[in-house]
């Protein structure tokens, strides 16, 4: 159901759900103030209740209202990639919704970079928490046509058009110390914020390793099985083993679909092809994937990108989508 402005922040007001855009994917928002609503979300998610929520604010002024430390590091991130997709996770004042933070001590802080989204937060005055308008662990929507077919039409969709960035936002957690970690990978790589931070990553021996992941916060799209198509998934780093595994799927009598990124050889299937730009084939694998699962084929065969730091987000995301 689609909604406009005015109806979606009426509803956001009322204590509903509504599905929103951003330059990332599209996200069910509520209320990040309203613990009922908020607990909506992760029912029509089918979503557990300890995963944590990204709370989408409108300016870089709001996140005193949520953090008791706002490091300087973090400072010149937000400066330097708000409005835009960066999530910042820091420390969170007592107030903070239990169900926001997913019973962690710290709470996920993003502006969103798109006319639709700012227009409702600034205009409704509210935060809204908002994960991906999808179902637990499968794809992500980047149209409103995606999310009503994820979610059916009982969920009010506001349409912002489809998603320029593509994939889910890089997420960031900075200790009140000013040191950093990339807990996940997005189109703002590690070597930008390493650039704008001033330092890397705290270097860590093996302990300090095992000892940082149980101190970790938990947040959005760890889970090892992710961002996934309803169709089996099977991945490939060599394009001649994808051709080969095409011809014994049809000599066996099963269908199926191929994702390729670049030129070259085709499979004797249906197949889509993106570019060999990262941004582009970030911007279009969800829909790539969407329009694959459609076909109703008995597996989908996915070519992943060459390793390199630019394809990160992209590799983190097919890796996951194709975890069996």
């Amino acid at each position: 159901m689609r909604v406009s402005l005015e109806q979606a922040i009426a509803e956001l007001k009322k204590g509903e759900v509504v599905a929103i855009p951003t330059e990332t994917v599209y996200g069910l928002a509520a209320d990040a103030t309203n613990d009922a609503a908020l607990k909506k979300i992760f029912t029509i998610k089918q979503r557990p209740a300890d995963h944590p929520l990204i709370v989408h604010i409108s300016d870089i002024s709001q996140v005193a209202d949520w953090v008791t430390d706002f490091p300087e590091v973090a400072v010149k991130l937000a400066k330097a990639y708000w409005p835009g997709a960066l999530t910042l996770v820091l420390p969170a004042k007592q107030h903070v919704s239990r169900v926001v933070r997913g019973d962690e001590s710290t709470v996920a802080l993003r502006v969103p970079n798109h006319p639709v989204a700012l227009a409702l937060l600034k205009q409704s005055g509210l935060c809204v928490a908002a994960p991906s308008a999808n179902l637990f662990t499968q794809l992500s929507p980047t149209t409103a046509a995606h999310v009503e077919a994820g979610l059916g039409q009982a969920v009010p969709v506001l349409d912002g058009g489809a998603c320029t960035v593509g994939i889910e936002s890089t997420i960031v957690s900075v200790a009140p110390g000013g040191q950093w970690q990339l807990l996940r990978p997005g189109m703002i790589s590690e070597a930008d914020i390493t650039k704008v931070a001033g330092a890397p990553q705290l270097a860590q021996s093996a302990s300090q390793v095992q000892n940082e992941i149980k101190a970790t916060p938990k947040v959005p799209g760890q889970h090892a099985l992710h961002y996934s198509p309803r169709t089996p998934v099977t991945l490939y780093t060599d394009r001649q083993a994808l051709l080969a595994a095409c011809d014994a799927l049809l000599s066996a009598n099963t269908s199926c679909a191929a994702l390729l990124i670049g030129e070259g050889d085709v499979p004797n299937c249906k197949v889509i092809t993106l570019s060999s730009q990262p941004k582009k084939v970030a911007e279009q694998l969800y829909s790539a994937l969407h329009a694959l699962d459609a076909m109703k084929v008995g597996r989908l065969l996915v070519e992943l990108p060459p390793a390199g730091t630019e394809w990160m987000a992209v590799l983190d995301r097919l890796t996951r989508a194709g975890h069996q």
